[in-house]
């Protein structure tokens, strides 16, 4: 049983066998009916089978036991009955994944290749998460990702047991939300004219205009299907910086005192741009206008508000800013952008959510109640932590899968720390320094996928696998905290066979020998570093 991620436990039973054919039944109680149809609907599509209603005690059967947690299942295969026992909706849809591996690759295909053959092995297993949020970020903001793919890559999350899709929906490159009150956001900031090729400034352009945007139906019906895949998207609307597309559409929010922002576009270079918002409270309320319309659309107790990279040139030479610091009664720039923070924070909070951001957010003071995405390194996630404060780690040096898999000229534009397979698998999310209580704040552990350099699905898959199958058991599994005493061999041996799942998904992963041709490119140095990650 070659399972990604791996169960806490397994026990094959010899002479157990269930087999599957057009008499087998699946039943659940009411309480587990979306894991009930997510199941018949993959596996009839994959298998011919009608998996129609039984009788309890017979054919597959999940069962709704309220002392075990709500992502714990136990899957017990007899030769007379199969039963997914699980403490809640997500512990049966996870059970429920794992039956579908057990029935081999060809159950993760969309029509039967054969009528008969189906068998679930004899097996008892109980599992359960190590963490509860297990994270998966993809940037729609520099290269838009239609819809479709957007579900697909959904798909690919759940399959892999990881319950966070956290969606960068605006930045400087692109924004990707109607906002049915402000329209220009979509009309004029969600269409750039060109985008760069290659990772520096002054590298050519492609001269073709790139954008998109999600309709705010779009995003219930994504938000809905992740959540009958037992997900939760998390928005992010970033703010104060990362905001020229915002800036392009609506220049009052904009430092129009220091630049002429009526003259801006949205960004065609990658980086971060200067053009920041200003602090005045009109850019307030424009802001709560737009949160409004997205908490409607998102029900998830966190919304990302971003927070990092935010120049503060502009604010040093506006004068209206440094109004605004002294009607305030702040002392600079840094406690500016917290007191932005700090007031979403709180208007959140009357909204019965909570505030995410980077682990810039920490700088000026951090906002009472908010949690961080500890991004630089573990540092702000610890000093998070050793304040009481939760987080989610996500260390560019780990686990940004937008950087290469390998080193050499023919990865596809190799920048960034180079993170291999068992690099990522090596990950420890939870940092020692942290003691017992401390480190219980740590809530869980996200992998990156900024797309910059993706613009299509057929590159997140190369840059996102099979890496994020190995993150997948670090967010999942009770592996050694200790890296070192990770059984990695055991992992690649495992791995060989999920490859085939993977093809079956149509998933375009990165091979063992380097590049799919299409991909094979010279690569446009960043800024390559080798070997072990610097010490954080």
């Amino acid at each position: 049983m070659d399972l990604i991620p791996a169960p806490l436990s397994s026990v094959r039973l010899q002479d157990q066998d269930f087999p599957l054919d057009r008499s087998t039944t699946l039943t659940a109680p009411p309480a587990l009916a979306g894991a009930e149809r997510w199941l018949r609907t993959a596996l009839t599509a994959a298998t011919g089978l009608p998996l129609g209603p039984g009788r309890s005690g017979e054919g597959i059967e999940l069962v709704h036991d309220e002392t075990l947690a709500g992502e714990a299942y136990r899957l017990s295969v007899r030769p007379g009955r199969v039963v997914v026992t699980a403490g809640g909706p997500a512990g049966a849809l996870w059970g429920a994944q794992t039956l579908r591996r057990l029935l081999g690759p060809d159950a993760y295909r969309r029509a039967p290749l054969r009528a008969t053959g189906w068998v679930l092995p004899g097996v008892d297993i109980e599992d359960a998460p190590r963490f509860g949020w297990r994270g998966a970020l993809l940037d729609v903001a520099r290269h838009f990702l239609p819809k479709a793919d957007v579900l697909r890559f959904i798909d690919q999350l759940s399959a892999h047991k990881l319950n966070v899709l956290h969606l960068h929906l605006t930045d400087d490159q692109g924004w990707r939300v109607e906002i049915k009150r402000y329209p220009k956001l979509t009309e004029l900031a969600s269409w750039r004219e060109r985008s760069m090729v290659g990772y520096r400034s002054g590298q050519r352009r492609d001269d073709r205009p790139h954008g998109g945007f999600y309709t705010q139906d779009d995003l219930r019906e994504i938000v809905a299907y992740a959540a009958e895949r037992a997900i939760t998207v998390v928005p992010e609307i970033d703010l104060p910086g990362h905001s020229q597309a915002a800036i392009s559409a609506y220049p009052e929010l904009g430092n129009t005192d220091v630049v002429d922002t009526a003259a801006l576009g949205v960004w065609t270079d990658w980086g971060v741009s200067h053009n920041v918002l200003n602090p005045s409270e009109g850019t307030v309320r424009f802001f709560e206008g737009v949160l409004e319309e997205v908490l409607e659309l998102f029900p998830s107790e966190f919304v990302h508000l971003g927070g990092d990279e935010c120049p503060k040139e502009q604010w040093k030479d506006s004068a209206a800013a440094q109004e605004r610091i002294r009607e305030l009664g702040l002392s600079n720039e840094d406690e500016l952008q917290s007191w932005v923070i700090r007031h979403f924070d709180r208007w959140l909070a009357e909204r019965g959510r909570r505030l995410i951001g980077w682990d810039e957010i920490l700088e000026g003071g951090l906002a009472p109640g908010a949690a961080v995405s500890s991004w630089r390194g573990y540092g702000g996630g610890i000093a998070a932590a050793q304040a009481g404060h939760d987080v989610v780690m996500c260390p560019e040096q780990h686990v940004y899968l937008d950087h290469r898999q390998a080193p050499g000229a023919e990865e596809p534009i190799p920048v960034g720390f180079v993170r291999t397979l068992e690099d990522v698998y090596r990950f420890e999310p939870v940092p020692a320094q942290l003691d017992e209580v401390a480190a219980r704040r740590v809530i869980g552990t996200q992998a990156n996928l900024w797309s910059e350099f993706m613009d299509s699905a057929r590159d997140v898959d190369y840059r996102a696998f099979p890496r994020l199958a190995a993150f997948s058991e670090v967010a999942w599994s009770a592996l050694p905290t200790d890296p070192a005493e990770r059984d990695y061999a055991g992992f690649e041996r495992r791995m060989e066979s999920h490859r085939a799942v993977l093809d079956a998904l149509g998933v375009e992963y990165r091979p063992v020998d380097g590049p799919h041709p299409w991909q094979r490119r010279p690569g446009v140095a960043g800024r390559p570093i080798e070997g072990p990650p610097p010490a954080l």
